[in-house]
């Protein structure tokens, strides 16, 4: 007599990509907004178009005005090259902000999202890191399409301009980090004319198009305290070959604040959410 047996396979586990590597379950929700935003590709492009309207209308139609630039460490460069740096880290700080703002709130308030993430084994330091993660990633891709651009146009000064991209990573992450973490304070969407008032005179005022050096010493000071003046600081060193150890103090200010907001987003999340 033959016996015959059959035998069942264990379940097939979903398939999930290692995207970005390292990032443990946090990449299950950075992958969770690539796949929401598929198609709606152009919606998630269509912060780019600012910066560059901005350097083709100042940098390029007012420098034809200005001529050109004595930077901070003393290069001089055409007005469009000044400029173009700044409005690349206002790319990287735009599409950083924009999503963790607008898009984290009403995935916390009104679609409750994370609540059904919690369920899973998806903690709250996940949620932070994943979503930080992808505003970053948003605010680098708008940095990398503005760069092509500078590249093409010419106002690109330096081989450094390689490193841009990884200077406008840091730059999403402290900016995307310091808005998630302030975004879990809002309670209505009224509360988000304070982050225009925030981000408004930043972008104005942070070396963007004009040298510091030519800001009172009381100004300039505030000035340097603020995390976009960090970022011009490092991308227009980088774009225009400014290249030194100084460049290492921007870099160290924006990791220790990308840092305080993840853990403190992180904190937020359980708090709101777990008790």
């Amino acid at each position: 007599m033959t016996t015959t047996s059959t035998t069942t396979g264990a379940p097939r586990r979903p398939r999930v990509l290692p995207f970005p590597v390292g990032l443990g379950m946090a990449r299950c929700v950075v992958l969770r907004n690539a796949t929401a935003f598929r198609r709606a590709w152009l919606l998630l492009l269509s912060g780019f178009v600012e910066p560059v309207f901005y350097l083709f209308s100042l940098g390029v139609g007012l420098g034809a005005l200005i001529g050109t630039v004595t930077t901070d460490g003393g290069t001089v460069v055409g007005y469009a090259a000044f400029v173009a740096p700044a409005l690349l880290a206002a790319s990287a700080m735009n599409g950083a902000i924009f999503d963790a703002t607008f898009n984290v709130f009403f995935k916390l308030r009104y679609q409750h999202l994370y609540d059904a993430m919690l369920a899973t084994p998806i903690g709250p330091r996940d949620v932070a890191v994943g979503e930080i993660t992808w505003s970053l990633l948003r605010g680098s891709l708008y940095s990398a399409m503005f760069l092509v651009v500078a590249v093409v146009a010419g106002l690109v000064e330096s081989w450094w301009a390689l490193l841009a991209v990884p200077a406008a990573m840091l730059i999403g992450l402290a900016f995307g980090a310091v808005a998630m973490f302030t975004t879990t304070f809002m309670r209505s969407w009224q509360d988000f004319d304070y982050v225009t008032l925030a981000i408004q005179p930043m972008f104005l005022f942070s070396a963007t198009f004009f040298p510091l050096s030519t800001y009172p010493d009381a100004l300039e000071w505030v000035v340097r305290a603020t995390p976009l003046y960090h970022g011009v600081a490092l991308e227009r060193g980088l774009m225009v070959g400014e290249v030194g150890w100084g460049l290492l103090w921007h870099v160290g200010y924006l990791l220790v604040l990308g840092a305080v907001g993840v853990v403190g987003t992180g904190r937020r999340i359980r708090t709101l959410l777990l008790s």
